[in-house]
C-alpha cells in the first residue's frame, strides 16, 4: 500500500447533492467542495463524481485502495457497509465499478467486496507497515467471525503490508466511524507521526500517545512522534462533534488542513503539520460544515496513484 505523499495523478470528490444527508446545509457544504476542489486541481487533476447515484460523499471510505505490485498498480475495491451497517451504502459500494468500467481510473481491478474495509481505517508508511485500530476493524458488522489474526492476514495480503500495527486506544466523541485513524495518527515522511492529543473528555487519548511512544519502526528506531493540538469542542444539537485537525489531505505540492475558526489552535496544527511536510505548502479550509456529518477533509477524498 502506497505512502500518501508519494505522487498522485488525481483526487477523487463525490459531489454532495439533495438527496444526501448534506441536504439541510447543502449551500454551506457545497462552497467547502468547490474550495477543496479548487485548491486540488491547482495542482492536480480532479475526479468529481456527481451524475452516479450515490448514498453519501465519503470518498475516503467506498473509494478504490491503491497498491503497487511489481511497478504496477492495483485498485482495490473493499466492500464499505455505512461503518458497520449504521447507513445505507449500496449505492456507494457502485461507485467503483462504474468509474473503472468508464475508464476514469487506471489500473488492474481487484474485487475484494467480500470484504468491509474502509479507507479512513489504515494508514501505509509505504515502507510495509500499515497501521489501523482494534476498536474500528473488530467493531460489530464489520467482518465477523474473523477473528483479529484472521483479519490481520487478510490485511498483510491484500495491501503488501509486511506487518500490521493495532492501536488498541483512541476515540473522538461523536466518531461515527468505530475509531478510523485518520482522525487520531497520520504517518507522515522519515518515520514522523502526528497523532491527536487528549482533554479530560478524551482519556482514552492520552493511552493511545503511551501507545505510541512504545512503538518502533520496522528497523527498530523510535518513531518521531508530533502532538496535534485538540480543537475546542464544538457543538450541534448538544452533540460534540469529532473535530480533529489529523484529518487532512496530502497532494501535489500542498497538504489541505482541517480548521474550525479557532485562530491559535489552527496556526498551531498548521505549524506542526508544515514541520512534517516541510517542503509542501500548508493550506487551511474551514471545515466546520464538513463535521456536522462527523466527518473531516481526508474523509471526503481519495487519492489515485
Amino acid at each position: 500500500m502506497l505512502a500518501e505523499w508519494e505522487r498522485q495523478s488525481a483526487v477523487q470528490l463525490t459531489w454532495p447533492h439533495k438527496d444526501t444527508d448534506w441536504a439541510p446545509i447543502l449551500s454551506e457544504i457545497t462552497a467547502v467542495y468547490k474550495e477543496m476542489a479548487h485548491e486540488i486541481s491547482l495542482r492536480e487533476s480532479l475526479l468529481i463524481v456527481d451524475d452516479i447515484p450515490h448514498n453519501d460523499t465519503w470518498a475516503r471510505d467506498h473509494g478504490f485502495i491503491t497498491v503497487e505490485e511489481e511497478g504496477q498498480l492495483i485498485l482495490l475495491d473493499f466492500k464499505f457497509n455505512g461503518w458497520g451497517e449504521k447507513f445505507e451504502a449500496e449505492l456507494d459500494n457502485a461507485i467503483n465499478r462504474h468509474l473503472y468500467e468508464k475508464k476514469l481510473v487506471k489500473g488492474t481491478y481487484e474485487d475484494h467486496l467480500d470484504f468491509v474495509l474502509e479507507g479512513g481505517s489504515i494508514e501505509s508508511d509505504g515502507k510495509g507497515t500499515v497501521f489501523t485500530t482494534t476498536c474500528c476493524l473488530m467493531a460489530p458488522h464489520r467482518n465477523q467471525p474473523l477473528a483479529q489474526a484472521q483479519i490481520e492476514e487478510r490485511l498483510k495480503l491484500y495491501l503488501g503490508a509486511k506487518r500490521i500495527v493495532w492501536l488498541n486506544h483512541g476515540s473522538l466523541l461523536g466518531d461515527d466511524t468505530d475509531g478510523h485513524i485518520d482522525t487520531l495518527v497520520r504517518i507522515c515522511p522519515d518515520d514522523t507521526i502526528l497523532y491527536t492529543g487528549g482533554d479530560a473528555d478524551h482519556p482514552d487519548l492520552t493511552l493511545m500517545e503511551q501507545e505510541l511512544q512504545g512503538l518502533r519502526t520496522i528497523d527498530g528506531q523510535p518513531y518521531r512522534l508530533q502532538r496535534l493540538p485538540l480543537p475546542h469542542p464544538i457543538y450541534e444539537d448538544g452533540e460534540r462533534l469529532p473535530a480533529t485537525y489529523a484529518n487532512y489531505l496530502v497532494i501535489n505540492g500542498a497538504v489541505l488542513v482541517p480548521t474550525y475558526a479557532q485562530p491559535d489552535l489552527d496556526a498551531e496544527a498548521l505549524r506542526i503539520i508544515g514541520e512534517a511536510y516541510p517542503e509542501r505548502e500548508i493550506i487551511g479550509i474551514d471545515c466546520r460544515a464538513v463535521i456536522k456529518q462527523h466527518g473531516s477533509l481526508h474523509c471526503c477524498t481519495m487519492q489515485y496513484y
